[in-house]
């Protein structure tokens, strides 16, 4: 398990990557409040989590009895029970918190995006117009 990356995976890349295409400024990681988040605008107290699917348990109940052993079992339930922690805490220092899964990324990356622009901007009136589809060869 050394050996699994829990910051800058490629799904988080690609949503990094894509916001700072768009000029979107933000602390990655941020490590002065409980949880880490991965994006964060610590002036607006805004935090995205971005949840991988296995590792945070996406519909967990479902495909519990499938992992080969009660260690996985507990594993990722305690990253459940954690994550739910994490969420509580961050709303209640005052916090808004976005939690984006894996595969609502893999499935249609522009409207993840644009959910976390709106949520990040959730004030600015230039949201509706962005639009993160970009040309071949760009």
């Amino acid at each position: 398990m050394s050996r699994i990356k829990s910051a800058n995976t490629r799904f988080e890349q690609r949503i990094f990557r894509e916001l700072r295409h768009k000029k979107v400024y933000f602390v990655t990681h941020y490590r002065r409040i409980l949880g880490n988040p991965d994006i964060a605008l610590p002036s607006k107290k805004k935090a995205v989590l971005l949840h991988s699917d296995f590792w945070h348990g996406w519909q967990f109940p479902r495909w519990a009895s499938r992992l080969p052993s009660e260690f996985w079992r507990n594993k990722i339930e305690m990253n459940r029970r954690r994550d739910e922690q994490v969420k509580r805490r961050l709303r209640s220092l005052g916090w808004e918190v976005l939690i984006v899964w894996e595969h609502s990324i893999k499935t249609d990356l522009y409207k993840a995006l644009q959910r976390i622009l709106r949520f990040l901007r959730k004030y600015d009136a230039e949201v509706a117009d962005f639009d993160f589809k970009r040309k071949k060869g760009k």
